[in-house]
């Protein structure tokens, strides 16, 4: 945790010299002692403090100062700093106007010039101010902090990713903390840098303006080039699947990266309860699943590149090449693909133009606590619509699920069902369809056709979550990978037709259970086609799946 900061102020540098010397050796153990020789400076100096979100707990500033007197400086410092302790250094010449600054410019104390010996003058007077200070001290947030807005898009994408990345951070919504004091004086130090949203504010003092989320990544240190030109096992995608491959290939000795596009957890990773998965009885949190996958694979030597896209492989005798979406390429002799599914895209007016802002594809976990005592409309009625909901009924004022079919039980787990039933806030409505989503800059309304009466009704919104099928991510592997007509990739059995063995197939064996048509590409997961699209299958087959490689290697 920072020090407070103790901050002295004298344009005599002998005079400055001489009180951070006297604050240092006493204070030095509970604060941070410094110093400016200009008013206008430590003006300056407080505004970046209070970007860096430091607390100041005493100003000491010398009466006599060309340009800006100590009392002046003082006042404004106050609208910067207004619960830091205040005192003046005097002659006694100044003694009166010490007096009538305490009176009427709310000056805590003022000492004279010299003030030896300090463990008379100095020490006694300043230990009462800074423990009346540290009274009402509470420590402010060390850590990053983003400013933004609710409905903009790109604040929405850069908290998502910070949140799936589990890089700890605070949200600032600056319009709707415009009335609190503390975020008022936080956009006046920033001045006009504050209409550059969304802004990322680090512990160092440093800015990113305009921010997205490689710039942040790079800049709090998650590893997006490789180390090194060639691995033995090179994973591409980390969700449960991927992540197991990772754990279970470098823990058996073998060289592994795993490239990620968005956060290490994939689809899972942003479920907000997963509640039947072997060993947790009363369930977890997709991002503690993920949160633990990582750090497992990491502790085995697994290399995470994150965020990071494939865009392209090609094969050259017994390596297999992946290239990087910055250009860069990595070798490998096995290859996993292990990238998962996408939200399908709901085709219907509006969708597009407010996504981000009350639109969200997938679990929306960041959106749950700003979505308090409104209605939230969740389209899908499968498993991850069901946990969205639980998750925002605990917030919201309303739920309503919207599916095409009877009812819940063809596409939802009972246990669900039955919590979904005990939540007075979830509605569901069956036979109902998304029309159109209405909305300026942000989604106000929608219009849900119900299929019984083929009425269209036009229904107040604050968020609308869709959650309507995947579909894989696998144009990168066009030409090279076998896929069947929906881009899910074929491996194993599902490669022989009529009894032959895929075009190609070079190998006096038949593809191995989870390999491609391509020896040495492996895939697992819920990209694979006929996958069960579950975490603990995923799981399964990417730690079967290391087997196989294995078995490939040896003969490599």
């Amino acid at each position: 945790m920072a020090k407070p900061i103790l901050l002295s102020v004298d344009d005599d540098s002998d005079v400055l010299r001489a009180i951070e010397r006297d604050l240092r050796s006493h204070y030095g153990a509970e604060y941070r002692v410094m110093g400016s020789d200009s008013p206008n400076g430590a003006l300056d100096l407080l505004k970046q403090l209070k970007v860096r979100n430091d607390n100041v707990a005493l100003l000491l500033a010398d009466q006599r100062m060309p340009g800006m007197d100590g009392v002046n400086f003082l006042q404004e410092a106050t609208h910067i700093y207004p619960e830091a302790k205040r005192a003046l250094l005097t002659a006694y010449a100044d003694t009166s106007a010490a007096i009538s600054a305490i009176n009427q410019a709310n000056i805590n104390y003022f000492f004279l010039k010299p003030w030896d010996p300090p463990t008379e003058k100095l020490y006694p007077q300043l230990d009462d101010l800074l423990d009346d200070w540290q009274a009402s001290y509470r420590p402010t947030f060390e850590g990053i902090r983003v400013l933004g807005t609710r409905w903009s898009p790109k604040s929405y994408e850069l908290r998502d990713f910070l949140a799936r990345n589990h890089v700890p951070y605070q949200w600032i919504d600056v319009e709707l903390s415009a009335n609190d004091p503390e975020t008022k004086r936080l956009l006046e130090a920033l001045g006009p840098e504050v209409a550059n949203l969304p802004v990322v504010l680090f512990p160092d003092g440093t800015k990113l303006l305009e921010s997205v989320p490689a710039d942040v990544a790079q800049k709090v240190g998650l590893r997006t080039r490789a180390q090194s030109s060639f691995y033995d096992l090179a994973i591409v995608g980390g969700g449960p699947a991927g992540l197991a491959a990772a754990v279970y290939g470098a823990s058996e000795g073998l060289h592994t990266v795993m490239i990620e596009r968005q956060a290490p957890g994939g689809q899972a990773g942003m479920s907000s309860r997963i509640e039947n998965y072997l060993g947790f009885p009363v369930g977890l949190s997709g991002a503690d699943l993920a949160r633990r996958a990582v750090v497992q694979a990491q502790r085995f030597g697994v290399e995470i590149l994150s965020p990071q896209e494939v865009v392209g492989v090609r094969t050259e005798a017994s390596y297999r090449i992946i290239k990087l979406v910055d250009g860069n390429e990595i070798s490998c002799h096995a290859l996993m693909i292990a990238t998962g599914v996408q939200w399908r895209r709901l085709e219907a007016p509006g969708i597009d133009r407010l996504q981000g802002a009350g639109v969200y594809y997938g679990g929306g976990a960041t959106e749950a606590l700003a979505c308090k005592d409104e209605i939230v409309y969740v389209v899908g009625g499968a498993n991850s619509a069901g946990k969205a909901a639980m998750n925002f009924a605990k917030y919201a004022e309303r739920v309503v699920i919207l599916v095409r079919g009877d009812s819940l039980s063809s596409t939802m787990s009972q246990y669900l069902i039955d919590q979904i039933k005990e939540m007075p806030n979830i509605q569901i409505w069956a036979h109902a369809s998304l029309m159109e989503a209405h909305g300026e800059t942000h989604l106000e309304e929608v219009s849900i056709l119900c299929s019984d009466t083929n009425k269209v009704e036009r229904v107040p919104a604050s968020a609308m979550f869709i959650f309507i099928g995947a579909l894989p991510r696998t144009d990168w592997l066009a030409g090279c990978v076998e896929r069947d007509e929906r881009g899910f990739i074929l491996t194993g059995p599902d490669l022989i037709r009529d009894g032959q063995r895929p075009k190609g197939w070079v190998l006096e064996r038949d593809p191995f259970l989870l390999e491609t048509n391509i020896p040495g590409i492996f895939a697992v997961g819920d990209v694979r086609h006929g996958s069960v699209k579950r975490v603990a299958s995923g799981v399964g087959e990417g730690s079967v799946a290391v087997q196989f490689i294995h078995q490939y290697l040896s003969k490599v």
